[in-house]
């Protein structure tokens, strides 16, 4: 059963966003109830618990940045372990680390319960029983998981636009913390404490195998990387803010979260700071003395009402996104896979709030914390398995652009380091693992093996168990492609510009057409257009061309080219196209655009890539009437072009463009980053040099980078992007060409 149909999220989420997911995770459980137990187990050794485990974190740490980048979909290491070592182990982590954030987002609501009961004049009008208190503290975490998973339905925008505000709140108090906290230290009766409480360093029970536990304790925290991968599918411009959001994210939350447990040991005597569930409100009773004495307490219980808050919020987020991914593949109900109005999983919110109410009344959330944390780290040890399935299956559409360092050693790093811990965890910890393993298990067999057809990359790698190897996942990764677009660096704008453009005549045939565009490519390509035209057909034969959209791409590699080369072919009235033998519905049909393509044998992620763009324009509603109605070859390659990266300019005798009237290009004074690229002059298009001097009614198309090209556009006091400025326009535009679900793109032949 192939996968069902749903809308793909919208890409809201920038660099701010996703860092403030990431480091809300961080901050919470590792600031504000983490230091008493890691010191419990640890002593005062604890301190170093952070530093440790960040350092360990970095081998998981790259692997979840590449396979994020890579296959940037909601559900993250669910939609990785399942597209790498199949959909059984997909249900395990999928499922799994679905607790996991469901139990860490009931840990952070509870945790907000225990320090608004220990504020200032709110914790005065709380039950004086313990028993009743912890009702209500249940109570009100019931009630903030239904308002968060409210907010989450608003859409990924408006949570992450709250969750902003809570961290910028959060770095507010932490920074005011750390600061009393240090001044105070500073002093003699500071200096007295941090000999007294720092006259050891490890629990005297436990020894280095207390530090051990600590670390891996420390490592629930990093359950907020786990929550980025969830929504990468939401992240714009993921190359570069996912690998970069994950390492602010982690390098800010260790030295904030240290340098507080350093301080919190000191401060608080060691019998008070081991059962304390508010170890930084304790903290601050010793030391904000230079404000009124509620103001400094009540500073710090809002700070960790921020944190909380901002975890369980992101808990959500990023919990919601594995129903949804694993309804998109068939392993639950399809319900689960819904996107409502505002481009979020509404169903999948629900049922996730419904589960963490569950937990909230019938569980203390903070005796599976730590069983949470053993699940986490098997996941990462999975994903780290995955990275390295995925490299060694060869699937040239699995395109990362993060790639792990130091593979595979990095990778196998990550592996040994995350078991090893949950080892030392403690039995309770292996045993939980094992049971959410095997219920996952059991649920694969009864009812996601009967809805699936699937088979992971882990089948590639054994290319010998050919009838188990999944060729739909090819195609999966490359719909993954067009979604991501070209890459900043890919030459793609450049190849389009270079490319020839032939027009069909009356009475052409597909086959004469590609003869034609064969020859055109021997200039480039050093071999007979026999052998070039049987290579384009041979695409079409198996089925490495699929017709779609009105156009038909047909594509090889050849270790004979240095670039890659495109000609694009147009005909109006159409020719009539069948690629293969059977002639089946995706491989004939009337073709009105040929884009013959040639790569470099060496480089299939940017073969793939300019591929993926194409198809992704292709797919556009307005493509098809506008390379049509095209009047030269200029109009047909803007219609191409990224639009942020491109615009017309036509030079009128009269406005903001009359400066130009007898300027050469050389003297136009535009940013280093941009290029007139064409010149149409009285209908010829011609590509202009230096010395070319502009006239009036020449139509200019000018490409860069999408900062110089909003610079060139001011300067001319032109309109946004859409919106016609002129005669000088072409076209309204049908926006990015990043679309997702082509099924234009295949395996190249070579």
């Amino acid at each position: 059963m192939s996968s069902p149909t749903t809308a793909p999220l919208q890409k809201t989420l920038g660099l701010f966003d996703v860092y403030a997911i990431t480091t809300a995770g961080f901050f919470s459980a590792g600031f504000f109830v983490l230091p008493a137990l890691v010191f419990e187990v640890g002593g005062p050794a604890a301190v170093f618990a952070y530093p440790i485990a960040a350092l360990l974190m970095v081998p998981s740490m790259l692997c979840v940045a590449e396979l994020a980048t890579a296959l940037p979909r909601a559900g993250g290491p669910y939609f990785f372990l399942d597209r790498s070592l199949g959909p059984a182990v997909g249900t395990v982590g999928g499922i799994g680390t679905w607790l996991a954030l469901v139990l860490k987002s009931c840990f952070a609501f509870i945790g907000l319960g225990a320090y608004l009961a220990v504020m200032p004049y709110v914790g005065d009008v709380l039950p004086g029983d313990e028993t009743a208190r912890a009702w209500v503290v249940k109570g009100l975490a019931v009630a903030l998981t239904v308002g968060f998973a409210a907010v989450n339905i608003a859409g990924a925008k408006e949570t992450t636009k709250l969750q902003n505000y809570l961290v910028l709140g959060l770095a507010v108090v932490l920074g005011l913390f750390l600061a009393n906290g240090a001044v105070f230290l500073m002093g003699e009766s500071g200096g007295a404490l941090i000999r007294e409480h720092y006259d050891h360093w490890l629990n005297e029970e436990e020894g280095l195998m207390g530090e051990v536990a600590a670390v891996g304790l420390v490592f629930f925290t990093s359950i907020g990387i786990i929550k980025l991968a969830s929504v990468s599918e939401e992240v714009a411009s993921p190359a570069r803010t996912i690998p970069l959001a994950i390492g602010l994210s982690v390098a800010t939350a260790t030295v904030v979260n240290a340098a507080g447990v350093f301080i919190m040991i000191a401060v608080v005597d060691a019998d008070v700071l081991e059962h304390s569930y508010t170890p930084a409100y304790a903290a601050a009773e010793q030391f904000f003395t230079w404000v009124p004495a509620p103001v400094g307490l009540i500073l710090v219980g809002l700070a960790a009402v921020a944190a909380f808050a901002g975890s369980g919020n992101a808990g959500i987020l990023g919990a919601s996104r594995y129903p949804l991914a694993m309804s998109r593949d068939g392993l639950i109900g399809g319900w689960f896979g819904r996107v409502s109005k505002s481009g979020t999983p509404a169903t999948a919110i629900i049922a996730t709030a419904a589960v963490m109410v569950f937990f909230i009344v019938c569980f203390d959330a903070k005796s599976v914390a730590k069983l949470a944390s053993a699940f986490v780290l098997l996941v990462f040890a999975l994903m780290c398995i995955a990275v390295i399935v995925m490299r060694q299956s060869r699937i040239e559409s699995y395109d990362p652009q993060f790639r792990t360092p130091g593979y595979p050693w990095t990778p196998l790093a990550g592996v040994v380091i995350s078991v090893y811990l949950i080892t030392e965890m403690g039995l309770l910890s292996l045993l939980f693992s094992l049971g959410v393993i095997v219920c996952s298990a059991l649920w694969f067999v009864y009812y996601g093996n009967k809805n699936v057809e699937r088979h992971g990359a882990l089948f590639h790698w054994f290319a010998l168990l050919g009838k188990y190897q999944h060729d739909e996942l090819n195609d999966e990764f490359r719909r993954i492609m067009v979604e991501k677009g070209a890459q900043a660096d890919d030459p793609f704008d450049d190849v389009v510009m270079r490319a020839e453009v032939i027009e069909a005549r009356d009475g052409a045939t597909y086959h004469g057409l590609v003869a034609e565009a064969a020859e055109a490519l021997t200039k480039h390509v050093p071999r007979s257009a026999e052998f070039i035209t049987e290579k384009f057909i041979e695409s079409g034969r198996f089925g490495f061309a699929p017709m779609a959209h009105g156009a038909v791409l047909p594509h090889f590699r050849s270790g004979e080219v240095a670039v890659p080369q495109l000609v694009m072919v147009r005909s109006r009235a159409g020719v009539q196209a069948s690629l293969t033998e059977e002639g089946s519905e995706a491989s004939r049909g009337t073709a009105h655009a040929l884009f013959l393509l040639v790569s470099p044998e060496d480089n299939p992620g940017v073969h793939l890539r300019i591929l993926a763009h194409l198809a992704g324009r292709l797919e556009k509603g307005d493509f098809l009437p506008a390379w049509c109605n095209a009047g030269d070859e200029q109009a047909l390659k803007e219609i191409l072009l990224r639009d942020d990266r491109h615009f017309s300019l036509l030079v009128e005798p009269a406005g903001p463009t009359s400066e130009l009237i007898g300027t050469r290009l050389l003297g136009l004074n535009l940013p280093e980053e941009t290029l007139v690229a064409m010149v149409r002059r009285r209908g010829r298009v011609f590509i202009p040099r230096g010395k070319t001097m502009l006239r009036v009614d020449d139509r200019l198309t000018i490409l860069g980078d999408p900062k110089s090209i909003v610079k060139v556009r001011e300067r001319f006091g032109l309109l946004p992007f859409g919106v016609s400025a002129g005669p000088g326009t072409d076209r309204p535009r049908g926006g990015d060409a990043s679309a997702s679900g082509s099924g234009m793109i295949s395996s190249p032949a070579t």
